[in-house]
């Protein structure tokens, strides 16, 4: 699913007229046909349709037009009056006009009332009075008629983006409309990832109006919403003549005391995923404990200079940063791990922590490195408050991987996984996984994709994807999850969408 703003909106409608030559009156039609189908006009007859002066109105004016060629009971309301009406908006709003249809001006306060009556008698509200386009603040008229609907409306549906939301940036402009459903034309608008609009777009549903699936894409910024058709798309099918050397040697180097954890859930999600050989690199104090934990990996001493070299030059993957604690020592084995090894690393943790003053390191490397920040861990590698990273995620994130060469795997609702040029949000996952050793599990998986061949951009991906899926699942049944029950479910998981 494809991620686009205003700007791209414009270009894409632009360009269909221009190059494709297809009527911008043809889009809207199309898109009134796509908004109708999920109306359930089995279950609802009375609908109220608002529209404004633009384009958003045209599709709402076209919208209310099919729902009464299916007999349904139509109320049909105008803001802004007639005076300038964008050409296709005037012409479905003409065609109304020409079947004798009652069009309801709104200027005044008495309309409004007019209009507080009829959302009453209304099983659904249509909003299309503004679309994309909106940068100003609402205000007047436009607000008491936002506020009206909001109050007295059982189920709003709003056409595109929830008039009142800035679908760049997510930001309320003064008053929006809470819709419990949003047919977003398209593609997914960039302003609907921001944390605090799903509270105003309820469902979002995209829709395509006629427009190619690579005309979209080529003009849209290289951002998509990742999906299970992505999955599909990418996991590899095992050969039947498949032994563990095919599938990988993975280093997980985590682990201290006290954070014995960390260490076990890392090195048992790079098992769980499917690599062929794990070892588990870390502090001799703390290696008996793993070793009585760890059945299907083998121990190394991180203080065996010798054997940790010999693992980091071997390996097809490593993983390094759970449970190490921030401290000198850590920062020299990931200085070690970054300068000699040979293979793609993930980094997470106090690995990411000890890293806050020595981003040079990045820029010297040989190999590809994926780092995986909670925001938190993304404010001490920024400088930027959380508040701000959580409020401009996909912006941030994608500068420091261009800045640093990396992949960054900024963690959270809708976690970003981008090289800084292709960007995904995960769609999966949700608040029942907050629980200590999630990360410590995604960061083995990822590194287990690492070790099987996948690209890091395709690693991080899916890594993320199907954690979440597995959280999804689990939390049909459960109140809160942690993260061995995730480990538990992952390879049947990957078997379902590799059956699929």
């Amino acid at each position: 699913m494809i991620i686009g703003d205003s700007f791209t909106t414009k270009e894409i409608d632009e360009y269909c007229i221009n190059n494709l030559s297809v009527p911008g009156i043809v889009l809207m039609e199309n898109a009134a046909i796509k908004i109708l189908k999920h109306l359930d006009l089995h279950k609802n007859q009375c609908f109220l349709i608002i529209g404004g002066r633009g384009n958003n109105g045209g599709d709402a004016f076209a919208l209310g037009r099919h729902l009464l060629a299916h007999g349904e009971k139509v109320e049909i309301f105008l803001i802004g009056g007639e005076k300038g009406m964008s050409e296709d908006c005037s012409i479905n709003y003409n065609i109304l006009k020409n079947l004798d249809v009652n069009i309801n001006l709104i200027d005044n306060i008495k309309d409004i009332e007019d209009l507080r009556n009829s959302i009453k008698k209304s099983n659904i509200v249509v909003d299309g009075i503004f679309g994309t386009g909106l940068t100003r603040k609402v205000e007047g008229i436009y607000d008491d008629v936002i506020s009206v609907i909001n109050e007295n409306s059982d189920y709003t549906v709003s056409i595109d983006v929830p008039s009142g939301l800035n679908c760049n940036t997510g930001e309320i402009l003064g008053n929006c409309i809470i819709a419990q459903k949003t047919i977003s034309l398209m593609t997914y608008k960039k302003g609907f990832l921001n944390y605090t609009t799903e509270n105003y777009t309820g469902e979002i549903i995209v829709e395509n109006i006629g427009v190619p699936y690579n005309s979209i894409k080529n003009i849209c910024k290289n951002e998509f919403i990742l999906g299970e058709e992505f999955v599909r798309k990418n996991l590899k099918i095992r050969s039947k003549y498949g032994h563990k050397g095919n599938y990988g040697r993975t280093l997980i180097v985590a682990g201290n005391e006290g954070f014995t954890g960390a260490a076990y859930l890392a090195t048992e999600g790079a098992v769980k995923s499917g690599a062929g050989l794990v070892t588990l690199s870390t502090h001799e104090k703390i290696k008996d404990i793993l070793s009585y934990k760890l059945n299907e990996a083998m121990i190394a001493s991180v203080e065996n200079k010798d054997e940790f070299y010999r693992l980091l030059i071997n390996s097809d993957s490593i993983a390094i940063g759970p449970g190490l604690r921030n401290n000198d020592d850590t920062f020299e084995l990931v200085k070690e791990v970054i300068n000699k090894s040979n293979c793609p690393i993930v980094i997470d943790a106090d690995g990411i922590n000890c890293l806050k003053n020595h981003l040079y390191l990045m820029k010297d490397k040989k190999n590809s490195i994926i780092l995986t920040p909670h925001p938190g861990e993304m404010s001490r590698l920024t400088g930027l408050s959380i508040k701000e990273i959580n409020e401009r995620r996909i912006d941030i994130a994608k500068d420091f991987a261009r800045k640093n060469e990396v992949i960054i795997l900024l963690k959270g609702y809708n976690t970003v996984i981008t090289d800084g040029d292709k960007t995904f949000i995960n769609s999966t996952g949700n608040s029942a996984m907050a629980s200590g050793g999630m990360g410590d599990t995604l960061t083995g998986i990822i590194a287990s994709f690492l070790a099987q061949g996948y690209n890091p951009l395709e690693a991080a991906s899916m890594g993320a994807f199907l954690h979440g899926y597995c959280g999804d699942k689990l939390s049909k049944n459960m109140y809160s999850i942690n993260a061995r029950e995730v480990l538990n479910i992952f390879p049947c998981i990957m078997k379902k969408f590799q059956s699929n």
